[in-house]
């Protein structure tokens, strides 16, 4: 369970970090985006290993973000 706790920190940072890209509305978001949708998803697949009751909260959440983070990608690479 160790490396869950891990990528959850992962995850849990780069989105942290990309909101201060967006906020600066950055010609970067399209590319740090797509790192972040895949920190998202493997964070919920290993996640999902995982029987707790957190692990499941972590992992739904961790798919939600993907998503979003991947329609943001789509609007910000229209921007550029």
């Amino acid at each position: 369970m160790a490396e869950c706790g891990r990528i959850a920190r992962d995850s849990a940072e780069i989105c942290w970090a990309i909101a201060g890209f967006m906020n600066r509305s950055s010609r970067f978001i399209p590319s740090l985006v797509s790192s972040c949708v895949e920190i998202c998803e493997a964070c919920a697949n290993e996640c999902e290993k995982h029987d707790a009751e957190h692990c499941r909260k972590c992992a739904e959440a961790c798919r939600r973000a993907a998503e979003e983070f991947r329609k943001i990608s789509e609007v910000a690479a229209a921007r550029t």
